[in-house]
């Protein structure tokens, strides 16, 4: 069967999925996000928090150690989120599996970040 319409209103559907260009401007809003707290996490991490174990505790309870690990944990677990969508999106192709996959990627940030976001505010108080 023939598509009759023009390229313009091709192009006005967004594709088969119809939200492939904001996933797209996500992960690359995250990426530009992790280039620049990895980084400062880092090196925040190397000058403040290596010395040894209590003064890498009182690091991360610190309210900048506190801030920098969780806006770089989410800001990872939210890329890394992203980019499984995309590879369970394009390799999976049995429904049932790719929406349990799916909904595993989900659970997984999810549960990462909560840990995380626990383990933080229980050094920091």
């Amino acid at each position: 069967m023939s598509d009759f319409r023009t390229p313009l209103a091709r192009a006005r559907g967004l594709g088969a999925a119809k939200s492939g260009v904001g996933h797209f401007i996500a992960q690359r809003v995250s990426a530009v996000a992790l280039l620049i707290l990895v980084p400062i996490f880092t090196w925040s991490l190397a000058k403040y928090g290596f010395a040894d174990y209590a003064s890498a505790r009182a690091w991360i309870g610190s309210p900048l150690g506190a801030i920098v690990t969780l806006l770089t944990l989410t800001a990872a677990f939210y890329h890394m989120r992203l980019g499984l969508q995309v590879v369970i999106e394009d390799y999976i192709h049995k429904p049932g599996t790719k929406i349990a996959l799916l909904l595993a990627n989900t659970l997984l940030a999810t549960g990462l970040w909560l840990a995380t976001l626990y383990a933080v505010l229980s050094v920091a108080t």
